[in-house]
């Protein structure tokens, strides 16, 4: 979206809006890359939450940060909005893409999928692969102009590797404990003390009621299924073996849409809170990527996701952030 008036301040502002299925960070930085204000809001998912809820969150964010750091909506000189499952409906995009809009009222910003603020923050901005498993699962990447994604279809169908998924495979493995179909390890415990289970089939319930059966709330069950795994259950420890290589498959794809020659540096970063768990996760991911390709260069995050959105929104009004 082209920018249509110029910030009422004399350098203006960036703002970035990480969105996500559990959180949503909102960040300003000033034409220096220093940290103005930051603040967080709930589930920006707006397939769960609605887009009024979603109009209300963003609204609600935005002039939070803004107050912290004493200035107007316009004094943003750009802002990039990521938010989750956008460019998935063609027929709700339209409204998403207005809704900043209203917010800060002028049209300096663009809106974009959160994976882009992942990328963006673990890799500055510079062409590599990011993936992400957060609540859900996507990777993103960037190389000579080329752009590609992969996974990020959603629960029910996609999202390997996610919390979501890891929490769904953890439940399963619970039923198969209660039946006798697994032997019982660490996280049947851990799953009964939670949800104050009574009966393991009080299970159903917790789940299935209608204030259970939440994406987020789902997704919360992956750090037992992390903490069981710690305590020595091997359903567990498959579990998250299984969700690296997953992770690693969805990396791969993109590498190969970018087309990255052999023997070419791939630089690959990581965000979301499943990677959090360390070398749970990150053993079995890089294991399965080195027997795809002996070029990837796994590097830690410089940054996290909503500094990454501030840094493209920088991009996109054509300014680089002096990052350090």
């Amino acid at each position: 979206m082209a920018v249509s008036e110029e910030p009422a301040g004399a350098n203006g502002c960036f703002l970035g809006v990480d969105g996500g299925g559990s959180k949503t960070a909102f960040v300003l930085v000033d034409p220096t890359g220093r940290e103005l204000a930051r603040h967080e809001g709930g589930s920006s998912y707006h397939v769960q939450i609605g887009v009024e809820r979603l109009h209300e969150l963003l609204n609600n964010g935005v002039h939070a940060v803004l107050r912290q750091a004493g200035v107007s909506a316009g004094d943003v000189r750009y802002a990039f909005f990521g938010l989750p499952a956008h460019g998935e409906d063609s027929q709700v995009q339209p409204v998403l893409d207005v809704i900043p809009e209203a917010v800060l009222g002028h049209r300096r910003y663009a809106c974009g999928n959160d994976m882009i603020c992942g990328w963006a923050g673990s890799l500055a901005g510079e062409d590599g692969i990011n993936i992400v498993a957060g609540t859900g699962s996507i990777g993103y990447g960037e190389r000579g102009g080329l752009k590609a994604r992969g996974g990020g279809w959603g629960e029910v169908f996609s999202d390997e590797g996610s919390a979501y998924w890891i929490a769904v495979q953890g439940l399963n493995l619970f039923s198969r404990m209660s039946d006798g179909r697994a032997e019982t390890g660490p996280l049947h415990a851990l799953l009964v003390e939670a949800f104050e289970l009574e009966d393991d089939l009080d299970l159903c319930a917790r789940i299935y009621a209608r204030e259970g059966a939440q994406r987020d709330r789902i997704a919360a069950v992956s750090r037992l299924v992390a903490k069981a795994a710690m305590q020595g259950d091997a359903g567990a420890r498959d579990i998250f073996l299984q969700a690296g290589r997953r992770l690693a498959e969805i990396t791969d794809a993109i590498r190969r849409r970018l087309c990255y020659a052999p023997g070419e540096a791939v630089m690959l970063s990581y965000s979301g809170g499943v990677f959090q768990s360390g070398e749970l996760i990150l053993a079995p991911f890089r294991e399965t990527l080195a027997a795809f390709s002996p070029d990837y260069r796994i590097v830690e995050p410089r940054f996290s996701p909503a500094v990454g959105a501030a840094i493209y929104a920088a991009r996109l009004a054509g300014f680089a952030l002096p990052l350090t």
